[in-house]
């Protein structure tokens, strides 16, 4: 019987580690544009907040940290995305247990995991329902 359950308890505690809701804050720790235009970049800087809330391979974090860097780079700040790139590739470690790391909607420590079919699923679901309250504040202001 005591054999039995503790085969059952892995199954148990991996059903029951839930994606949190998307959040972002914006340029985590890094200003969100310039002093003339104060979100000239912040769009880059959510994009890649969803990328690292919902985690992934280590691949997929280069991939996410490039695509902030072309970002930026894009709307003519390509000094300023060089410094982002280094600041990401240092500061967002799954491996420290901040509020900004790579995979922090997920409990920590995760790590470089790739998300199962079901997670996908999970964090699919989870983004539209930001996206729809996000729609629903602009209506509202």
């Amino acid at each position: 019987m005591i054999a039995l359950l503790v085969l059952l308890l892995p199954n148990g505690f991996a059903n029951t580690i839930e994606l949190k809701p998307f959040t972002t804050d914006g340029c985590s720790l890094f200003p969100d544009g310039t002093l003339m235009q104060r979100t000239l970049w912040l769009a880059c800087c959510e994009s890649h907040d969803i990328a690292y809330w919902m985690g992934g391979t280590s691949k997929q974090r280069v991939e996410a940290d490039l695509a902030l860097k072309h970002c930026v780079a894009d709307i003519g700040e390509p000094m300023v995305a060089e410094l982002m790139l280094n600041g990401v590739r240092i500061g967002g470690t799954p491996f420290l247990p901040t509020q900004f790391r790579w995979g922090y909607g997920w409990p920590y420590p995760r790590g470089y995991e790739p998300l199962t079919a079901k997670e996908k699923q999970e964090a699919s679901q989870l983004l539209r329902t930001f996206m729809q309250l996000k729609d629903s504040n602009k209506k509202v202001n």
